[in-house]
């Protein structure tokens, strides 16, 4: 006899068959908030708020915010998973302090990120308010000049010029290593990795001193904007390669198998199986790379240079890119400057949410899903099939009417 069998017994002994008959049953709670849940969490808050209060206030000699809102914190996961022990397993507690915690990390983590946007804004607000900061550049404009002269509509082109370029040098490369590192496996890809692995600790400013020495001194190249593009997409490109080749591993073997057992050959079942199955994934992966990127501030320095003009040609002359026009404008002591160091670095958050959407609307429809152009294309595709389908049987059923009513005539004859 098994212990479930004890159990069941001890249960038929202790309650009647027609009372356990009568019992409804009850399904158990396992998630969402519950009236117990919700006092023993307010209790514990209490207690630790309490605790804190009398350790730093009276009992004990400490001092500081930090040590405060620690202990606080401390006293109250303690106190709150008693109180649950009171009424839940020991699983049951470990499962709601952990939520407990896993919300308190997600909380801090936005309330980092509302707090240096939030402070950002705050400080350029005074910039972002006038129309200029966004159609002139700091040619005729001082640091003592007020905030209606200047901009910084030459820090931006050059943002867009230098990430643009560099995309357009990562993406195809970024990709196309990460299908080799994922579809031809040996002992070069793993090399290979290994490779892409140690850039991903590469310094910054180690890239743009390579680009420096090589494009700039060695060929006799002059600063420019391409040369910035360069480095950053040095930067970006093992951020690229390694997210992708993640990303790629996701992807179901059997999706392979099968486009593989149909009879197509490596490259197509890559084109229209692998990458259309990672393409959200894919798409996230270019854009931690130009997070990446588009915030470099010492490649750019190096192999760009400084100007305060509009330069749209990224092979003439110096150019200048919002982070390091950022480095540069709160360098002053001159509070104008200092604002439109704090306005140019919002411009900068708000260039690459920009760019996050885009990527997101771009790659973020999952596999399966069309647009309602390809799904207006296969229609078309498909009405094209179905009359092709009718064009082929109908000259057979001709022939086969035709046959019959030949072999009737000479079977007359």
């Amino acid at each position: 006899m098994t212990v479930v069998h004890e159990v069941q017994e001890v249960l038929e002994d202790a309650v009647p068959r027609e009372a356990a008959a009568d019992v409804p049953d009850v399904p158990r709670r396992i998630g969402g908030p519950t009236l117990s849940g919700v006092l023993s969490l307010l209790g514990a808050a209490a207690s630790g708020l309490c605790t804190a209060v009398l350790l730093f206030g009276e009992l004990a000699p400490f001092s500081g915010g930090l040590g405060f809102t620690v202990t606080a914190y401390a006293v109250f996961l303690l106190v709150y998973a008693v109180l649950t022990g009171l009424e839940e397993d020991a699983q049951a507690v470990r499962d709601r302090v952990m939520t407990v915690v896993l919300w308190t990390a997600g909380a801090l983590m936005l309330c980092a990120l509302a707090l240096v946007v939030g402070f950002t804004a705050w400080r350029g607000r005074e910039a972002l308010t006038h129309g200029n900061f966004f159609t002139q550049d700091m040619q005729a404009a001082g640091p003592l000049d007020p905030l209606t002269d200047g901009g910084i509509a030459h820090a931006m082109l050059g943002t867009l010029i230098m990430i643009t370029i560099a995309l357009v040098i990562t993406v195809p490369l970024g990709l196309a290593c990460a299908v080799y590192l994922n579809q031809v496996p040996g002992r070069f890809s793993r090399f290979v990795r290994t490779i892409v692995e140690a850039m991903t600790a590469l310094p910054s400013i180690v890239a743009g001193l390579m680009v420096y020495a090589t494009w700039i001194l060695g060929l006799g190249m002059q600063k420019s904007g391409l040369a910035a593009g360069f480095a950053i997409s040095e930067m970006m490109l093992p951020i690229v390669i390694r997210a992708a080749d993640v990303v790629l591993r996701l992807v179901p073997g059997t999706l392979t198998e099968a486009a593989e057992a149909l009879g197509a050959p490596r490259w197509r079942t890559v084109w229209h199986v692998v990458l259309p199955t990672a393409r959200s994934g894919l798409a996230t992966a270019v854009i931690l790379g130009t997070a990446r990127g588009i915030g470099e501030t010492s490649p750019v320095l190096l192999t760009a240079g400084f100007t305060a003009a509009l330069n749209a040609d990224p092979a003439d002359g110096p150019m200048v890119s919002l982070p390091l026009a950022v480095f540069n404008f709160v360098k002053s002591p001159q509070p104008a400057m200092i604002a439109r160091g704090f306005g140019a670095a919002a411009v900068l958050m708000a260039l690459v949410l920009v760019l996050f959407a885009i990527a997101r609307v771009i790659g973020g429809r999952g596999p399966g899903h069309q647009s309602r152009r390809q799904a207006r294309r296969a229609a078309r595709a498909s009405r094209r099939d179905v009359e092709r389908y009718a064009e082929l049987h109908a000259p057979g059923l001709r022939l086969f009417e035709t046959g019959s009513a030949d072999h009737t005539d000479g079977e007359t004859h």
